[in-house]
């Protein structure tokens, strides 16, 4: 049985090109730390980013200057997802299968499916990360976007470029499936004459607008409010503070909530540190404008966790999961990297007596790093 996965390798990679083209279109937008290197749960990922420039102004000089030292920092992330598809079969249900479909075909689709329920794990886990860690909101909460217009499309490309995000044909807006429908009904959308072209009439291939990748995904998340009333800031808070100070009020406010407060009627601050000893935390860049002492904040209601976001904004490790010097009890694996979504499964096989057992596994970690990249589209 040593080369069982070899035998059956083109049934695996087909099952993977088939997963990837699964609704994931988070997955494939974030900046991707796939490799074929293993990784245990716990294991600490990490990435370099710099710090925002200082100007001088220039003094001239027979001497060249020295110049102002820049440090270079490093984020982490963690792996911290471990999860697996175990699929087992007796020699009796292999013999009675290949006197009909074949066991080819059947472990290749049971592969399929082992592969789809990790990717749409890792969707939802990117996803859940991209809107509790929003600069900030737009939309309607309750109200899915783009019932007449296309406007938020623009409305979340604000967010983005007055945080400073570049529009380098790196940023991708996440629906759901219910939000392209309304963006696929409208009209002007439907015109070739209007729309520029047919892909999206004839096709139904949502169109780049404004910049921005649109994407649809099975796992857009929903967001359930905490319990926070009455509450009013502890003191003024200037332009910048991520850290807002509250008092008198009761209930819970959690990550994803969306708070505004009086005084500033244009912005919607995601909420991402859960109100705790007095205070909770907006993400950066902080308050857009100054908040007087005692202006009332209130929590938003639920939403769906629409996103939009620069690729350099999220990062998604993924590896095969570790195993103990030597191997364990596997007596093959085989390793797969989506070649769409560039996601990596370790696919092992396990004898036992008179019993076989296929496993598909993988451990990944998501981590927004840059919150000024990421914007939520309330629906």
């Amino acid at each position: 049985m040593s080369n069982t996965l070899t035998n059956l390798a083109g049934d695996i990679y087909i099952a993977a090109d088939i997963v990837g083209r699964e609704l994931t279109g988070a997955s494939s937008s974030v900046t991707r730390n796939a490799t074929a290197e293993r990784a245990a749960v716990g294991d600490t990922v990490r990435s370099f980013f710099t710090n925002q420039a200082t100007a001088i102004t220039p003094t001239p000089s027979m001497t060249i200057p020295e110049g102002t030292d820049q440090t270079v920092g490093n984020k982490t992330l963690t792996i911290n997802n471990d999860r697996a598809v175990q699929i087992p079969w007796r020699g009796e249900e292999i013999r009675s299968v290949n006197n009909g479909s074949g066991f080819e075909t059947i472990y290749g689709d049971q592969i399929r499916q082992a592969m789809r329920t990790i990717a749409n794990e890792i969707e939802s886990s990117i996803l859940v990360e991209a809107y509790k860690n929003a600069s900030r909101a737009t939309g309607t909460a309750g109200t899915t976007p783009f019932g007449s217009d296309f406007d938020t499309v623009a409305e979340a490309r604000q967010i983005l470029v007055d945080n400073g995000t570049p529009m380098d044909n790196q940023v991708t807006m996440v629906l759901n499936t219910l939000a392209g429908t309304k963006l696929r009904n409208l009209a002007q959308l439907q015109k070739v004459n209007e729309a520029g072209g047919g892909d999206l009439l004839r096709q139904g291939a949502l169109l780049d607008l404004q910049g921005i990748m649109l994407k649809e995904s099975a796992g857009v998340q929903s967001h359930t409010k905490g319990t926070g009333v009455n509450y009013d800031t502890n003191g003024a808070l200037a332009v910048g503070a991520t850290v807002i100070t509250a008092d008198t009020g009761t209930g819970t406010v959690l990550p994803g909530d969306v708070v505004t407060f009086a005084g500033d009627a244009v912005n919607k601050y995601v909420v991402t540190g859960a109100f705790a000893s007095g205070s909770f935390t907006i993400a950066s860049p902080g308050l857009r404008v100054a908040i007087a002492d005692g202006a009332d904040i209130v929590v938003g209601n639920n939403y769906t966790g629409n996103v939009v976001f620069h690729r350099a904004a999220i990062e998604m490790a993924m590896r095969p999961p570790a195993k103990p010097a030597g191997g364990d009890a596997a007596v093959d694996e085989l390793l797969v990297q989506d070649p769409n979504s560039g996601l990596v499964f370790l696919v092992s096989s396990y004898i036992g007596y008179r019993k076989a057992m296929f496993e598909v596994a993988a451990v990944w970690g998501v981590k927004a790093f840059k919150p000024d990249f990421i914007a939520t589209v309330m629906g």
